[in-house]
């Protein structure tokens, strides 16, 4: 959702500072690989300022019987982050080039012909119909997630399905890859058959006489 509100603010102030400015930052969050994202985040917030937890899934001395949730979810904050932040830039971009190109067209012009005009037009016109690309965008990538997950996972050293994915390569241990990759052809196919139903849901949505 992130990503969405910055390519929306991007689309609304089209070619001035807050569309250059969120373009800059989104470039260089989608040429940045994810391990050093993830490097970055330690960086700053567990070794410049250490209010989070370097590594782990839980604090020294615990195990996954002893650790408490809020000890859990305080170590799931920065993979999280660095999950988020691998595919915000992306979105972005495409969510402003979406916002664009709606704001030109015809139904626009009609919609401000009628009055509608300012932050009303935004919400209930522009941001309608280009929210469905978005929305399908983030579910068809989930297979880009898996693969992010697994390098972010080697560098928080959290014990998640890519450091299980390379544990079983390391072993040897056929049984638990075919799962492995029978679940992330699972998600994939999931994702996928969520986008293309959100395009037909929204389209329809968007087909009915109060859409425009």
């Amino acid at each position: 959702m992130l990503g969405v509100t910055l390519g929306f603010l991007a689309g609304r102030f089209l070619h001035r500072w807050p569309d250059k400015m969120i373009c800059r930052i989104s470039y260089l969050l989608s040429s940045l690989p994810t391990f050093w994202i993830a490097m970055l985040l330690l960086a700053l917030f567990a070794v410049r300022w250490p209010v989070l937890p370097v590594c782990c899934a839980w604090d020294p001395g615990n195990n996954a019987g002893t650790a408490l949730l809020s000890e859990r979810l305080r170590h799931l904050v920065l993979p999280v982050c660095a999950l988020s932040l691998l595919g915000m830039g992306q979105i972005a971009l495409h969510t402003r080039e979406k916002i664009a190109s709606v704001m030109k067209s015809e139904f626009i012009r009609f919609a401000r012909a009628q009055g509608d005009k300012g932050w009303s037009l935004l919400c209930h016109q522009v941001l309608r119909h280009a929210i469905t690309p978005a929305l399908c965008l983030q579910f068809a990538s989930l297979g880009e997630l898996m693969g992010g997950a697994l390098l972010a996972e080697k560098v928080f050293a959290y014990p998640g399905l890519g450091q299980a994915t390379i544990d079983a390569g390391l072993r040897g241990d056929v049984p638990l890859l075919m799962g492995i990759v029978l679940f992330c052809t699972l998600l994939v196919f999931a994702g996928n058959t969520i986008s293309a139903w959100l395009v037909v849901v929204l389209n329809r949505s968007l087909e009915r006489p109060d859409a425009l």
